[in-house]
């Protein structure tokens, strides 16, 4: 009898530790899920949710961008502590980055791309490093000729490459055009940066798409005739050439000359106050425009993070900083410019889909050489 009640004993208790044992190894097992799978789409009540509550509030994205300004991370603060995202950012040259997106290919880290060229987000595009976004905010934020018609890169801001013209030795009414600037009383008055350079790519790859390449050719050989002497230096580095006599005019975007204006160097502002701004072509093809924008890469392993911050940088919020901070105009339609930007007027955009700067920009590069544009 004894024996009988001390062997149930003995299986009552392996009972025990055999329950015991599983419970633990359940839990353990929901835990590491609920950890490792941030975007989980299971169907296990509380581990759904849980996953669901740090998708919302935390995990992290990673930025590579070719942007380089303090309020651009001063937004991406304000979206960690709006989310718990942390946004992780590489910088570089933008066409390094893209090349390491290109070497990394799927292993790549990079869930965004932001560069300051349309041109370069086509050539992004077209290397298969970028995937499309189906966002209505998006779509709502950002007017159609600023975005990828497939929607594999959006517009952030805008910039218009404009002339900035010496106020004392100028008559503003001589310039209406950009072909204006290859009028013989121009020549050896003209300063613009390289052939190089992709704004002025983006430039020429833009009268490409609205007047043809024999008219864009014309232009350049004309702005090649007209220099001022050989390109070097940035847009600033015109305008202060301007200042000192060494042309009258220059080929430069809006917000260096906001930063002129606004900058804490006194002599950069009186440089700027020398300096008029004329958007060319209102009575035709309008000024050209060129953005900033950003693409969701091919790689991505945070989609959902990486979606909530484009959204994030086209909220009325994040616009007004863009144009309050770095002189660029909003492409939010509902945000307005800085004062500064609104003091220049309002002007008649070009009205084309900015693709079309990467399509054209092999055909500009070529016009470029042929005309000796160094």
């Amino acid at each position: 009898m004894k024996n009988k009640w001390f062997l149930v004993s003995i299986m009552l208790i392996v009972s025990i530790f055999a329950l015991a044992a599983c419970g633990s190894s359940n839990d353990e097992g929901s835990s590491n899920e609920s950890e490792d799978t941030e975007e989980s789409t299971s169907d296990e009540g509380s581990s759904e949710e849980n996953a669901s509550q740090e998708s919302e509030t935390g995990g992290e994205v990673n930025l590579y961008t070719g942007r380089h300004y303090e309020t651009d991370q001063e937004l991406y603060d304000t979206f960690t502590e709006q989310t718990g995202i942390k946004v992780n950012v590489i910088k570089g040259d933008d066409d390094e980055l893209i090349a390491r997106l290109d070497r990394e290919g799927k292993a790549s880290e990079a869930d965004l791309l932001m560069t300051a060229d349309a041109g370069r987000l086509y050539r992004a595009k077209s290397q298969d490093l970028l995937q499309e976004v189906s966002s209505d905010v998006l779509n709502n934020n950002i007017p159609e000729k600023l975005r990828d018609q497939e929607g594999q890169w959006f517009g952030l801001t805008k910039r218009a490459r404009v002339i900035a013209y010496h106020k004392e030795r100028v008559d503003e009414e001589d310039i209406q055009t950009y072909m204006d600037l290859t009028k013989d009383q121009f020549q050896d008055k003209v300063l613009i940066r390289s052939s190089s350079n992709i704004y002025n790519q983006s430039l020429l790859a833009s009268m490409i798409a609205l007047e043809g390449e024999e008219k864009a050719k014309e232009w350049a050989q004309g702005i090649v005739d007209n220099m001022a002497r050989e390109p070097k230096g940035g847009d600033r580095d015109q305008a202060k050439a301007v200042a000192a006599g060494e042309g009258d005019v220059a080929v430069m975007n809006t917000y260096y000359l906001g930063k002129l204006l606004k900058s804490e160097d006194q002599e950069e502002v009186k440089v700027g106050e020398q300096l008029g701004v004329i958007f060319p072509n209102q009575d035709s093809t309008g000024t050209h425009v060129n953005i900033s924008g950003i693409g969701m890469t091919a790689s991505s392993k945070n989609k959902e993070n990486a979606q909530k911050f484009m959204e994030f940088l086209t909220t009325e919020e994040a616009q007004k900083q863009f144009a309050e901070a770095n002189y660029e105009y909003p492409v939010n339609p509902d945000v307005e410019p800085s004062e500064l930007l609104k003091s220049w007027g309002e002007f008649k955009e070009q009205d084309i889909n900015l693709s079309k700067l990467g399509e054209n920009n092999d055909k500009a590069v070529k016009i470029m050489n042929e005309v000796g544009w160094k």
